[in-house]
């Protein structure tokens, strides 16, 4: 356990210098030369600040001479403040370059990261965790870059100087009480904030679940009203809201405790200090000066630790968001490109399955040996009962998962051997459940080919049976759809689908039950107009309706991941099997 610790701390680190120190971008690399410079000049400035502090109140404790000298000193401590201030924030400028492109950088790569991941990760995933990867760890990264470099690590390289600097201009006893003051003040925070992000945790938690509890209740709001429950869910909502609000006053207790645990000690260490200032201006040892000097030394020390607690918490919430993207980062895609994979070759587009298996879980075997044949240009259609394996084929296919044995080819070419990118070029597909992108209808129509023309669109929108419904529409082809599409019925959002397809204009095409949400009017007038688009392309149809399949160039019936029947529509019939059985009680039904 301690050594996988070490190493996933080491990845960390590996991943943080990246966006510490970028590759191959020496004019960030310059950017963090000059931040790092500027942070010691900053921190050198502010260490000298305290002796021209000291020189202005040993001058004006003196017997009144040129009153040139003591303004001269205080002019420049006024002008030392304001140049430690505009450097650091010059700093702070210089420096944002690396920061945020540290952030876009990191966003991006975990964005095509995901992206290249397969289906099963996707399916498997919680959205709203990756989302919230992403996010966190991106701002993670920004905390770490700006508190880390430039906060934590310079006020402990302070205390260590101001020490050395007691220790070498008074007694050693200064430097001790500095550095104990320090010591306790660090240890008592990191203490107490330890402790108080267990309150913070449960704080935490109880918000996110009135929060859920809130959402999951407003969506719901019809089935709410529909038996009465609103007293039901105010009290599990008010639930959640008691335990946030324990929490919180718990929280507020602990830091209320924190802050005067924290001033007790800096009093202490000043009261220290005060006292052996004082007495070694009572003896002559010391001047007034000198007396200031330790005491701003000790105060300007208190002032970044004061928020240490604010910061420690952050950055260890930082980290563990930067480990969380991290190890999105390190999930490896299951389905990946072969080295210097070729481009995919169509000539002609002819698809076979040879002895295909396949299964998702290893105790469910999906494809038993399937074999069959699409000829270049033909139409062949897919039945079977629910289970079959019917949408796996267009899985494969399009390589969301590569078969556990046996092969695919398109053209004789292996489709584990060419590039997924000219692979997916070459296939259009409608699924059987649409997905659009809360956008207008002309986008999610252009999504099939982003520079295809108005006229382009219109006329694929005319084929899918959808272009006078647009057209009928308020906003026309800029109507927002909505999240996933919801603003459409089942049946629009699969007709933009089939537009969407037609715009790609692939050489082969697959139809995932793509008209189950139309009615059978619409259903019969897209089938048309389905076959039409489909001529001269290799065309795969898995159906659920078979009437939508009858003039297919010939129908494969899945059984058990096994080819039962194969043949025409008529054929087929006249076997009395299988099919035959479906087509009857299907027709039935539809008589009833």
């Amino acid at each position: 356990m301690k050594s996988q610790t070490i190493g996933e701390n080491r990845n960390l680190f590996t991943a943080f210098k990246q966006f510490f120190w970028p590759h191959n971008r020496k004019d960030l690399k310059l950017r963090v030369i000059a931040s790092l410079s500027l942070l010691v000049f900053t921190k050198g400035l502010n260490v000298y600040i305290p002796f021209l502090y000291k020189a202005a109140v040993d001058r004006l404790s003196a017997p009144m001479g040129l009153l040139i000298a003591p303004i001269v000193i205080v002019l420049s401590y006024c002008v030392a403040k304001v140049l430690a201030q505009v450097f650091s924030e010059i700093r702070d400028v210089i420096f944002s370059h690396v920061t945020f492109h540290a952030v876009r950088n990191a966003s991006l790569s975990t964005f095509r990261h995901l992206h290249a991941l397969s289906l099963r990760f996707h399916l498997e995933r919680k959205t709203g965790s990756v989302a919230r990867a992403i996010e966190k760890g991106s701002t993670g990264i920004e905390n770490i870059l700006s508190f880390l470099l430039f906060n934590i690590v310079p006020t402990l390289i302070e205390i260590l100087l101001v020490c050395g600097i007691l220790l070498y201009k008074y007694n050693y006893s200064f430097a001790l009480i500095t550095f104990v003051t320090m010591i306790l003040y660090i240890a008592f925070t990191l203490w107490v904030t330890n402790w108080r992000d267990n309150h913070r945790r449960t704080m935490n938690q109880a918000e996110s679940e009135a929060s859920g509890k809130a959402v999951d209740s407003l969506l719901n709001y019809e089935t709410v009203k529909y038996f009465g429950n609103e007293e039901l869910e105010a009290t599990r909502f008010d639930t959640s809201l008691v335990r946030y609000q324990t929490a919180s006053i718990k929280s507020q207790k602990s830091l209320s405790l924190l802050n005067i645990g924290q001033g007790c000690i800096i009093a202490t260490g000043l009261a220290g200090v005060m006292i052996l200032s004082a007495q070694g201006v009572a003896n002559k040892t010391m001047t007034v000066g000198d007396f200031v000097l330790v005491n701003t030394f000790l105060t300007q020390l208190y002032v970044p630790l004061h928020f240490l607690g604010y910061m420690y918490r952050l950055l260890k919430q930082s980290l563990i968001d930067m480990e969380n993207m991290n190890k999105l980062l390190n999930v490896v895609p299951e389905v990946k490109n072969k080295f210097n994979a070729a481009e995919i070759q169509l000539p002609h587009g002819e698809i076979e399955f040879k002895s295909v298996e396949f299964n998702y879980d290893a105790r469910v075997r999906v494809l038993d040996g399937l074999s069959f044949k699409i000829p270049a240009g033909k139409t062949i259609a897919v039945v079977g009962t629910s289970g079959a394996g019917k949408s796996t084929l267009a899985r494969l296919l399009y390589r969301f998962y590569d078969v556990s044995s046996g092969v695919i080819t398109i053209d004789g070419q292996d489709i584990r051997e060419v590039s997924q990118e000219s692979l997916r070029r070459h296939i259009g597909i409608v699924p059987q459940d649409t997905v659009l992108f809360n956008d207008s209808i002309l986008y999610n129509i252009q999504y099939g080919n982003p520079k295809a023309s108005l006229e382009a669109i219109q006329q694929a929108a005319k084929f899918a049976q959808i272009h006078h419904f647009i057209e009928s529409l308020p906003d026309g082809y800029n109507t927002m759809v909505g999240e996933r599409g919801l603003k459409l019925s089942g049946g629009e959002k699969q007709r933009i689908a089939i537009a969407r397809v037609i715009l790609k204009n692939p050489s082969i095409l697959i139809f995932d039950e793509a008209t189950s949400a139309l009615d059978v009017h619409t259903e019969k007038e897209i089938q048309k107009e389905i076959f039409s688009v489909a001529q001269n392309k290799t065309t795969l149809i898995i159906a659920h309706r078979l009437s939508t399949i009858v003039d297919a160039n010939s129908i494969i019936v899945l059984e058990n991941g096994k080819v039962a029947e194969e043949g025409n529509h008529d054929a087929l019939l006249k076997l009395n099997g299988l099919y035959a059985h479906m087509w009857y009680k299907q027709q039935k039904s539809v008589s009833a």
